[in-house]
């Protein structure tokens, strides 16, 4: 029997509902597990994996699920609320992020060995640059009058699908790190796969709320 449009509609909203939830128990649990992991405060190195997996799986993907329409905590708060909330929490991910990487690269120093030589490395490195720049193009939209030559519409079009990149680099640079030597001689067989699942949900979640919010009903005006 074929389902109605209606029925179909609600069906999806519901799936993005339990999907969102989902995202909302990752972004919390990743960082949790990584915790009890590493140990933070036992080395230096502690505190690494926990500070990046803080800032791109709980700060990052809260500040975006804040504007999901089905799973956002502050659902009922007005736009500029969101907002503002919103670009707390990505800087909040941003010195995360900073201080994660300022303390890996003088740990490497201090034990000698080079840094930004492998994937994780660079991968991390584009990520930590790339919210940096994120955070600064957020500006113009607190402040749109400084592009006169571009409409608030346009600048969150392109705010948000940049800002979908810079997620999508984060989950990218965790994944790797979970492929690393520290990680793996740890986390084994299926817990590693579960592991690995945590940044590729979010990020599914993610792209699912940015499509349908910015890119689809752009492409549905043409």
């Amino acid at each position: 029997m074929a389902l109605t449009a209606e029925t179909e509609s609600r069906l999806y909203r519901s799936l993005r509902a339990a999907a969102g939830a989902a995202a909302h128990l990752v972004a919390l649990g990743f960082p949790t597990a990584v915790a009890v992991l590493a140990r933070p405060g036992s080395s230096l190195f502690s505190w690494h994996p926990l500070l990046m997996a803080l800032a791109f799986s709980f700060l990052m993907t809260e500040a975006l699920l804040i504007f999901s329409p089905e799973t956002s905590l502050l659902r009922n708060f007005s736009r500029k609320v969101k907002v503002r909330v919103h670009w707390a929490l990505q800087l909040l991910a941003l010195l995360c992020a900073l201080l994660g990487l300022g303390l890996i690269t003088y740990n490497k120093h201090l034990n000698g060995k080079a840094h930004f030589v492998t994937w994780h490395g660079l991968t991390g490195l584009l990520t930590v640059l790339y919210a940096g720049g994120q955070c600064a193009g957020g500006l113009l939209l607190l402040y749109p009058k400084l592009m006169k030559n571009w409409t608030l519409a346009k600048l969150k079009l392109y705010h948000a699908t940049s800002g979908l990149v810079g997620y999508l680099l984060g989950c990218a640079s965790l994944m790797l790190g979970m492929c690393s030597l520290w990680f793996t001689a740890s986390v084994t067989g299926v817990s590693w796969y579960l592991a690995m699942l945590c940044p590729l949900l979010t990020s599914l979640v993610i792209m699912n709320q940015v499509s349908n919010a910015y890119l689809y009903r752009k492409r549905s005006q043409h």
